[in-house]
């Protein structure tokens, strides 16, 4: 019961960060591609970040995943397909692999890591967001024309 009782107050703590962030950004000029660029800067500042703390050659993986996702920028902001979905792809993993793999160990040891890994938990839902978002408005602007 516990544990169920953390994993709410964690979701609840990445629901308000996303809000945050929103928040933020609405006065900013937001999109698919700037949110991007916000988790791709996210994953590899924090992803070191961790690795020079902790010395763990895995907390390199969000550097790695950074690093592709920062090199999608300009196909997704030229609308190519094939790279935005890719975008989309490695964020929904590292999204994934963050929130299923590494949360529960961060909410046992707590601290600066659990920090760590809900702000890029926090910036891959953006993305995600965006992405989803910029889809469905591509998709009826083909439907209408």
């Amino acid at each position: 019961m516990k544990q169920i009782v953390s994993y709410l107050f964690i979701l609840d703590e990445i629901m308000n960060i996303n809000y945050i962030f929103r928040e933020i950004f609405k006065k900013f000029t937001m999109n698919s591609t700037n949110a991007n660029i916000i988790n791709s800067i996210c994953l590899i500042v924090i992803g070191l970040w961790g690795y020079f703390e902790v010395s763990s050659p895995t907390a390199l993986i969000p550097v790695g995943f950074g690093a592709v996702l920062i090199l999608c920028t300009s196909g997704v902001k030229n609308q190519n397909k094939v790279v935005a979905h890719i975008a989309v792809l490695l964020t929904f993993i590292i999204l994934v692999a963050l929130a299923g793999m590494r949360l529960p160990k961060s909410i046992e040891k707590g601290g600066l890591g659990l920090v760590r890994v809900l702000l890029m938990i926090g910036t891959s839902l953006l993305s995600m967001g965006y992405f989803v978002s910029s889809f469905i408005a591509a998709r009826k602007a083909r439907k209408n024309s």
